[in-house]
């Protein structure tokens, strides 16, 4: 049950990492979504949901790699 759990928690900034993704593509080929009044403003968007769903997964697992002594020396707490 906790890897399930442990799945569903990286599931969702995964998927807000792909959204990014999608988002910063559709803007450099001109297609514009209707809550965006300006490319630019969609690509900024997509730039900073790839950054936090990113930034989620590594924090993920820095964690967890620290929690199992995993890591070298400079990135223990």
């Amino acid at each position: 049950m906790a890897r399930m759990a442990a799945f569903v928690v990286l599931l969702i900034p995964i998927l807000i990492t792909a959204g990014g993704i999608k988002l910063m593509r559709d803007s450099l080929f001109g297609v514009l979504f209707n809550p965006f009044p300006f490319i630019w403003l969609q690509f900024v968007v997509g730039l900073i949901m790839f950054g936090a769903g990113l930034a989620f997964f590594a924090g993920f697992l820095l964690r967890r790699d620290r929690r199992k002594g995993r890591v070298q020396e400079r990135f223990k707490s």
